[in-house]
């Protein structure tokens, strides 16, 4: 259900921001604006605009596809407070993962950036804690992963290209959203790592 509504409030506002410049430019992440200005409402508001359809719909089919089990395992771990610990991982999430980008370019007056990729990372990432032995598959490649693997394999590409630094893709936004997805989870139950290895020692 929380899954829903954000995807929903997401795509409402993107849509927003494609057709009125002025929204887009007032919730885009802009380092700069929030140091010299204090804007610091835009670590919030760029999780809920987009550059593109193809951005948009890249990270809400992400977010549905894994989403909606990190919620429901967030119900089951945590009972009456799951969802609401899920809604508050991810507007968390896509904070946080934010905040070294922001001390990195918080004196660049040109650089800015817009999405969800953080948050939905991070909730991939959860995922990941939750269901360890679940395959993901990524486009073109039609055997499944077992998150356990890819989980590993995708934070070293995204500290690389983070690092190289050769597109406009915000690669350390999504290494640090994938880290606090799963870590975030461990300090409300820490024994949901025993149960992640003993999953993976099961299989």
């Amino acid at each position: 259900m929380f899954t829903v509504l954000i995807i929903v409030s997401i795509v409402l506002s993107s849509i927003l921001a494609f057709n009125n410049r002025d929204f887009y430019i007032k919730g885009w992440f802009s380092p700069y604006d929030i140091f010299r200005f204090k804007q610091y409402y835009r670590f919030v508001t760029h999780i809920f605009i987009h550059a593109s359809w193809e951005h948009l719909i890249f990270n809400m089919l992400t977010l549905y596809f894994f989403g909606m089990h990190v919620e429901d395992s967030y119900g089951y771990y945590f009972g009456k407070w799951g969802k609401m610990f899920y809604v508050i991982e991810f507007i968390f999430a896509g904070i946080l993962a934010s905040i070294p980008t922001y001390v990195k370019h918080r004196n660049n007056t040109s650089y800015v950036a817009v999405g969800a990729s953080g948050a939905v990372a991070s909730i991939l990432f959860t995922s990941i804690l939750f269901d360890p032995t679940n395959k993901i598959y990524i486009m073109f490649i039609p055997i499944g992963i077992p998150a356990y693997i890819f989980g590993p394999l995708y934070l070293i590409y995204s500290a690389y290209m983070a690092k190289k630094n050769v597109d406009r893709i915000a690669h350390d936004v999504h290494f640090w959203g994938s880290v606090i997805g799963f870590v975030l989870p461990l300090f409300i139950k820490p024994e949901l790592l025993t149960i992640f290895v003993e999953l993976i020692k099961a299989q």
